[in-house]
């Protein structure tokens, strides 16, 4: 136990970098799933028969194949068919965001038909254009819905982080390998990783369960209370009178 941990505090410098890059693979994947989420889960529920199509397709492709094969084939197989190197972070938020965004758009497309018919109705009766009801009126609601799967999503993307590994990223697990090879203290350091992947883990759920109360508040909801939208003449009355 001293042996590793006085090398651990000897190599903080390595420490701050692993974790470094722990963090930007979580933070930019999950951007990169967020945002494809939307892209594909929005066409899915309200796109023309080509666009709805497409979207099945690359959905059911990543959600289908195996990161580590996703992972493999943009370090190795991409620069061998189109002559480009690619980091392995940069690898690694774009298989995250892919592969993760498969899965999240299936729980937009799910909050969007979780939002009463009624809603879309009386958005409709206020005049408003598609876009208005998307965002003063539907979007809103969903997004409560939303959140508790997207926290699960990205606690798991924070989880798969250590895949970068494979291909040569220097990231928390790396850094902390290496400190084990060297000191040969393989309970410690495992040990050490569980508590600094807890607490990251954590921390993002706090940050989450954070986003989903104030979502609430704007909807007049509590918190812990049975999750049902407010009626759309109490909040859109307003964004018609101003249309």
């Amino acid at each position: 136990m001293g042996d590793f941990y006085t090398y651990f505090f000897d190599h903080l410098p390595d420490v701050w970098s692993g974790l470094w890059v722990t963090l930007a693979a979580t933070v930019l994947g999950s951007a990169a799933a967020l945002a494809l989420a939307f892209v594909f889960g929005f066409t899915a529920h309200g796109g023309g028969v080509l666009l709805r199509g497409t979207s099945r397709v690359v959905v059911e492709f990543f959600r289908g194949t195996s990161l580590y094969v996703q992972l493999f084939w943009l370090y190795y197989a991409f620069p061998l068919l189109f002559g480009y190197e690619l980091s392995p972070l940069f690898c690694g938020v774009v298989a995250f965001g892919m592969n993760y965004g498969a899965y999240g758009s299936e729980v937009v497309r799910g909050a969007l038909n979780a939002v009463p018919r009624a809603q879309w109705e009386a958005a409709v009766a206020l005049n408003m254009t598609p876009a208005q009801r998307m965002r003063r009126v539907i979007l809103p609601q969903a997004w409560v819905q939303m959140i508790p799967s997207f926290t699960n999503l990205l606690i798991q993307l924070l989880k798969c982080t250590p895949l970068l590994w494979l291909i040569s990223a220097a990231d928390l697990t790396t850094v902390v390998q290496r400190m084990r090879d060297r000191t040969g203290e393989t309970t410690w350091a495992y040990l050490t990783l569980l508590v600094m992947y807890f607490v990251l883990a954590y921390a993002l759920t706090l940050l989450m369960n954070a986003l989903e109360r104030r979502a609430k508040a704007r909807l007049g909801l509590r918190t812990g209370a049975a999750r049902g939208p407010r009626p759309v003449e109490a909040s859109a009355t307003t964004a018609g009178g101003s249309l």
